[in-house]
């Protein structure tokens, strides 16, 4: 799961949106809003949701604690009560280290496609 939130300069996103960026069902959203009262986007007249940035962090942690930990909700709400900081820093480590095999798996591809040096020498001699 990778948001790309700050790098748009967008200030609101709507529901439809926010649901894309961790690919989870707008009704998804809408239940997390009701079990963690921390996530409170903004609505118009209309009630529609727009979520700010804040809003979209929260969602991080809780989709890394619920989706990736496996973690319950009342224990990813309990979490995010009592070790927030805690949370937030396991999480960032987290991806660091997903993005970190992403570029070693590039690497290796990379390496894989380079021919080996014996079999170059070993065909010149025959």
């Amino acid at each position: 799961m990778e948001t790309d939130n700050d790098k748009s300069g967008k200030i609101y996103y709507n529901i439809a949106e926010v649901a894309e960026m961790f690919n989870v069902n707008q009704s998804l959203l809408r239940f997390w809003e009701k079990e963690f009262p921390q996530i409170s986007p903004k609505t118009n007249a209309r009630g529609v949701r727009k979520y700010q940035k804040e809003d979209i962090d929260l969602i991080k942690l809780i989709y890394y604690l619920i989706k990736e930990k496996g973690m319950t909700i009342p224990g990813a709400r309990q979490r995010l009560e009592n070790e927030r900081k805690s949370v937030r820093k396991n999480y960032d480590i987290a991806t660091r280290l997903k993005r970190i095999r992403e570029e070693l798996k590039r690497i290796r591809k990379g390496l894989d496609e380079i021919p080996d040096t014996d079999e170059k020498r070993e065909s010149s001699i025959l």
